[in-house]
């Protein structure tokens, strides 16, 4: 086996996902310690009251609940079938025979053995069946809540605010994993063509990340405001 082919693949491409999870760990650092900085802490945030809130008028909002909630789960059932459909797609580019599993052109960087090509394809696999994982475990979160969200409320009853905020988090949390998930399998994508690419689309889409996992510097200082009005109070 020649190790010196090997050499940008087993370097570019772990460097490129120490990359994308060191920038994964600093954002739940941040929405640990500051969550109104980013978009995952606001969004938590509002979601705690929002079971509270469809509670209290459960007869004149269970079509609002009803919609909000299968919008969640058609999202949820899109990344699933997506995600399985690849890793049915990518099976079968493993056990056929066909030169698809041959590098498209001898000048591609990186190692070209039947070995590494199958490590290509079996990492997509595995990363895209964990997505399909995480989405399945949040559709069954979210269904589960559309049923109890319209139990009787009283005294005695154990579905309480609490417990359906609960399920609500837990089925928002496995949808945002899966779809990290499912973006990390992009760049891996690329592997195909080499590891150069690999780690040059894994910088690109930190800028993307960070746009869309923070929030501006007017509405931080907003929120920030309101929570201090909310401690005084």
């Amino acid at each position: 086996m020649e190790w010196r082919s090997y050499y940008l693949d087993m370097v570019l491409v772990p460097l490129a996902y120490m990359v994308t999870v060191a920038y994964h760990v600093w954002l739940w650092h941040k929405t640990r310690t500051e969550p109104f900085s980013t978009t995952i802490g606001i969004n938590a945030h509002a979601r705690r009251f929002w079971v509270p809130a469809m509670l209290k008028d459960i007869e004149k909002k269970n079509i609002l609940v009803a919609q909000s909630l299968r919008n969640l789960i058609m999202g949820s059932t899109l990344m699933a079938t997506t995600a399985i459909l690849l890793s049915a797609g990518l099976a079968a580019v493993i056990s056929s025979t066909y030169s698809v599993k041959k590098p498209l052109d001898d000048a591609v960087y990186g190692a070209h053995s039947e070995f590494m090509v199958a490590l290509k394809y079996v990492t997509l696999l595995t990363i895209f069946l964990f997505s399909f994982f995480c989405h399945s475990l949040s559709i069954r979160f979210l269904n589960q809540l559309a049923i109890l969200i319209c139990a009787p409320q009283d005294a005695m009853s154990l579905v309480t605010p609490e417990y359906l905020t609960e399920i609500l988090e837990k089925g928002t949390f496995l949808n945002t994993v899966g779809n990290r998930i499912f973006y990390s399998a992009l760049p891996l994508l690329l592997w195909i063509f080499g590891p150069v690419l690999v780690f040059l689309c894994s910088i690109a889409m930190l800028p993307v990340f960070y746009n869309l996992d923070f929030v501006c510097g007017r509405v931080k200082a907003k929120m920030v405001v309101i929570n201090d009005k909310s401690d005084f109070a």
